[in-house]
Formats: C-alpha cells, structure tokens, sequence
C-alpha cells in the first residue's frame, strides 16, 4: 500500500467497519447505583484540556484536577464511550501482552484503562480483552507499511496487542507516543472484547463490544511531533480541533489523561481513561 490516500480514514469509508446505529453514541445514565470499585471513578467526569500547559513531573492534565473536584457533584454519572471506526489499519488475532512496543523508536506511554459495564451500573468489567493498536512514529502501522510514505521492516505486529481486565475492571498496556500521518490528528485505536478464549499469546472467539479511538493532548503532541525521532516524519500533521473524528466530547470521546514521567516530553507519560461499554 502505497501514497497519503491509505491514510486517509475520513475517506477511506469502503475500508471501515462501522455499526451505523451506534456511530458515535454517547448515552447519559443517572442513578445512585454507580459503582466505584478500587477507589475508581466512573468514566467522563471529566477530560483533558486540549489547550492546557504540558504537564510537569508528579502533575496531572487540568483533567485531573477537574476530576476530583467535582466527582462528588457528579458521581451518579455514567457516561458510555463514544463509538467510532475501527478504521482501515486493524487485524484480527491481537497478540496478548503487556508491552507492544517491541523494537519501536518513541516515548514511552503507560497506559491504565478501565473498563466499566453501563449495563450493570457501571460496575467494573472483568475478563474484558482490550486491545489497542497505532502508528509508529513514522505515522506506518504494522501489516501496512509503506503508506505513509517510509520504506522500513514490517512483521505485522508491532505497537498492537492487548490485555486481560483484572476483578477491578483495570488493565496495563505499554507502548510508544503515536506518530502522525496525513488527515488525522495523532490517536490510537481500541477495541473491547468479552468471552474471548486465550492461546499461547492471543485469543479467539469472543464478542467485539466497544470499537474508539484514544487521543491526546494537542500542547503536549505537539512538542512530542518536533522533538527526535518524531520530527523525522516530515509529512503534514492534522490538529486534534480538525481531526474528522474527535468530537471535542473529552473523556467519553477518548481523551486521555496524562501525567508526566519526568522533566522532558522524552521522559514519556501515564495515560488514563475509564471506558463505558455496553455489555448488552
């Protein structure tokens, strides 16, 4: 595959897997049976400020602070995540593991989801593959190389793969800063699975129950796309406030929450979100 066209999810419309009647559902559910277990909140309190100032050491986005101060207020809240095209770069068969990143340049990103059941009054969902996958920071994904213009290895699996929940509903994934291509802001994709069956290091069976999209603060990508060896993708950038899929709904629309490993962008980030599924 071969030229920018490739890339271009907004587009590319042949190539997507979409359920029409759940495209970008956001469902509000109030009650006082919200569960918090593990002293987890539930999803979209609260999201990232996509204008805000990059994070210091120990510090968190203004989400975070945004978050504890108004999660009393708003605690019987539950958001469903919005759902989205899984887009024209996924495989099936996701590798089971913790870490993605197998030998890929980038900044490391620690990322901690977890995944509530809104269809249970958000009570933690457990047993729940999530799997994610993106681009590397050449903006090529693993199985498709070549469409964002570079020319390097490609075995298929590289930056995807995924994690089981535990009984809080919590998993643990570990992989790079995406690059950036033509057309889209810098995101990741995701998807949920239940009753899937493990192998040695994947799965079969089971039942695809969320399919988003990840995304991240514009202030803190944009110094991370200028800084070595992201600048060496010399291809056009979209912003997260013209990315065709990003709605500007925060959290329940997949903005992180991030929180800084050291001093330098270099140093890489914690990444956080609840995700709202709907297990019926």
């Amino acid at each position: 595959m071969t030229g920018n066209n490739e890339h271009n999810e907004q587009q590319a419309t042949g190539k997507h897997r979409l359920d029409n009647s759940v495209k970008r559902r956001r469902v509000l559910i109030g009650g006082s049976g919200v569960a918090v277990a593990g002293g987890l909140a539930v999803a979209g309190i609260a999201s990232a400020d996509p204008g805000g100032n990059r994070p210091t050491q120990g510090s968190t986005t203004s989400a975070s602070a945004s978050t504890e101060a108004s999660t009393s207020a708003t605690s019987s809240v539950c958001v469903l995540n919005a759902e989205v095209t899984e887009g024209p770069y996924s495989l099936d068969g996701a590798l089971v593991r913790e870490d993605i990143r197998e030998d890929k340049e980038g900044f490391e990103v620690q990322y901690t989801f977890t995944v509530v059941d809104v269809a249970n009054d958000c009570a933690p969902l457990a047993d729940a593959l999530v799997e994610i996958w993106h681009c590397d920071h050449l903006g090529e994904y693993s199985g498709f190389v070549g469409g964002n213009g570079h020319t390097e290895e490609d075995n298929g699996t590289f930056l995807r793969g995924g994690q089981m929940t535990d009984e809080n509903g919590e998993c643990n994934i570990t992989s790079i800063w995406p690059g950036h291509y033509v057309s889209r802001a810098v995101h990741v994709h995701m998807r949920v699975h239940t009753d899937v069956t493990l192998t040695d290091d994947s799965y079969t069976g089971g039942e695809i129950i969320h399919t988003g999209q990840l995304f991240f603060d514009q202030d803190i990508n944009t110094e991370i796309q200028a800084t070595s060896p992201y600048s060496a993708n010399t291809t056009k950038e979209t912003l997260l406030e013209n990315d065709g899929i990003y709605d500007d709904g925060g959290a329940s629309s997949g903005l992180l929450t991030l929180t800084a490993l050291g001093s330098s962008v270099s140093d890489g980030y914690t990444a956080t979100l609840t995700v709202g599924v709907d297990s019926d």
